[in-house]
Formats: structure tokens, C-alpha cells, sequence
């Protein structure tokens, strides 16, 4: 999960954060697949992030065509290794489970496109009607169809058992149902090749955030005990519960804050730990989230 102090390359629906462990499951088996695109950079160099940038704008265009996997070298040598990369920053194509191509150094964004749009027609090509389907089943969840949304969402995962969007959004749609058990369920039987994925990692923090709701007590009696004693931070801890069953997730947030505030350490940080959830559950830029990780930051570093 997202949290202070990681790379702050952008983690999307096809760009992500590999590692040597994961690097079958990420890289070779998707490979079969779609093409993929293996990063090879370092955090200490800005030439690299640079790149990794360029690339993942790239194939974000490519509409599912192909994935991008970036692997840091200053954590994760094994693969580097055998592949015997010499220099960062350095670039492999996979495709059925083999490299067919890649460059090492910087390149202009012009042939990075270049090159990324050569590799996505290796693969096949995508039938966006599944996609079309989420959307329409976003929709439904925005107008509050969510039986509608769920049935629409399941139908795409039938399709497309990989579909990380629809499996995400199905989970979503559950718990507005009010069926967490169910949700978990879905969350559960997700493959394996998309469980890490961040759209299911942010389905999963919603669903932590919706089981602790269930046992929310009254904001009125919670907030009357805070302000009894505002360093009770258990309460305040509850108090930030309730507030995001309510659905008031700057409240929460603030309550969170003011209790890593007082004290850190309080119940092995249990305050910046909630935190990360409900900043994992959100959308990486929303308001709540880019507000909330510069107080937070300010607090440490303070």
C-alpha cells in the first residue's frame, strides 16, 4: 500500500510497482498475455524517475495493450542481476514470457512513444466493450444503482476474470449493498495475478473501513467524550469511525490527525495506521488524501 516515504512514480490500472518476488506472477505470466514493459530504476536517479514517467503517460494511451512493471535496483537486484543490467536506466520488453526487446539510457518522449507503441503492437488487440460496460456500471454507482452496478460489474469479471476495475468495483458495489460478507468473498476469490493490484488494495481498505463502521457508535456521544478529554484517543480513534460511516471523510481525517498529533506513538501508532487506510481506500489525488499526507508530514517532520 501507498504511504510516506515510497517512490512517488504514478501507480495505475497498467503501471506498477514490481519486485524480485513478484516478478513471475507480474511480468512473465501476464506476459502470455499482453506485452510487458520492465523498468529497471533507482529512487537516486532523476534521469531514471524521468523515464519512468514518460513511459507510464505512454502506456497509459495504450488502453490495456500492454503493462508497465518498474522495479527499483536499490531494493530489488535479483532480476537486475540476471538480466544482467549494467546501467539504470534500463528497459525490457516481455512477450510470451521471453524479452524481445528494450534500450538502456534516457530517450527524448518522442521515441519513448515511439517505442512503447511498437511494443503494444506485439500484442492483441482490445476489445473495449468490457470497459465501456464499467464505465456504464460507474455510472450506476454514482447515481446509487448499485444492485444494477454489482450485476453489471460481474458480468464483466465472467469475461474477463483479470479485469482488476471490475472485480474493484464489483467489491465497491457490495458494500454499498450493505454486503460486506459478500464483498470479502469477491475480494478473496480475486486471481492472484491482479490481488496486489492497487484498485484491489484500495477495495480492501474500503472494505476494513466498512467492517469497523459496523460497530460505530454515536458521533454526538463520541465527540462529547473527546471534548471531555481530548487526549482519550481511543475515542477519538471511534469518533474518526463513525465519521466515515457518516460519510465525512475530511472529519475523520482531522480527528486521525490531531490524535497522532497529541501522540505518536499512542497504541503503536494506531492513529497514522487508520490513517493509511482511508488514504489507501481514496483515490491517490483526492483532495482529502494530498491534504492529509502534507499534514501528516508535517507532524513527523515537524
Amino acid at each position: 500500500m501507498i504511504g510516506l516515504g515510497q517512490p512517488t512514480t504514478a501507480t495505475t490500472e497498467h503501471s506498477m510497482d514490481g519486485s524480485d518476488a513478484t516478478f513471475m506472477q507480474d511480468v512473465v505470466e501476464v506476459s502470455k498475455t499482453i506485452p510487458v514493459l520492465v523498468d529497471f530504476w533507482s529512487q537516486r536517479s532523476p534521469a531514471s524517475k524521468a523515464l519512468d514517467d514518460d513511459i507510464a503517460t505512454e502506456v497509459a494511451k495504450c488502453e490495456g495493450r500492454l503493462k508497465h512493471v518498474r522495479i527499483d535496483v536499490d531494493v530489488h537486484q535479483g532480476i537486475a542481476g540476471q538480466l544482467q543490467v549494467q546501467s539504470i536506466p534500463a528497459v525490457y520488453a516481455f512477450f510470451n514470457g521471453q524479452p524481445v526487446d528494450g534500450f538502456q539510457g534516457v530517450l527524448p518522449p518522442a521515441e519513448v512513444a515511439e517505442f512503447v507503441a511498437k511494443i503494444a503492437a506485439m500484442g492483441p488487440e482490445v476489445d473495449n466493450g468490457l470497459d465501456d460496460a464499467v464505465e456504464a456500471a460507474e455510472t450506476m454507482m454514482t447515481d446509487g444503482d448499485f444492485a444494477d452496478a454489482a450485476e453489471t460489474f460481474a458480468a464483466v469479471v465472467s469475461e474477463d476474470p483479470v479485469h482488476a476495475v471490475a472485480y474493484g468495483g464489483l467489491v465497491r458495489a457490495q458494500i454499498a449493498l450493505g454486503d460486506l460478507d459478500q464483498a470479502e468473498a469477491v475480494l478473496n476469490g480475486a486471481p492472484i495475478e491482479i490481488s496486489t493490484n492497487p484498485v484491489l488494495e484500495a477495495a480492501h481498505a474500503q472494505l476494513t473501513l466498512a467492517r469497523k463502521a459496523e460497530g460505530a457508535g454515536p458521533v454526538d456521544d463520541l465527540r462529547a467524550l473527546v471534548e471531555a478529554d481530548p487526549d482519550n484517543h481511543q475515542a477519538r480513534i471511534d469518533l474518526a469511525t463513525a465519521l466515515m460511516a457518516g460519510g465525512d471523510t475530511q472529519g475523520a481525517v482531522d480527528e486521525l490527525l490531531e490524535s497522532f498529533r497529541r501522540d505518536q506513538a499512542w497504541n503503536e501508532g494506531a492513529a497514522r495506521a487508520e490513517l493509511f487506510t482511508i488514504f489507501d481506500a481514496l483515490a491517490p489525488t483526492d483532495p482529502v488524501v494530498l491534504k492529509g499526507r502534507r499534514k501528516l508530514s508535517s507532524i513527523i517532520f515537524a
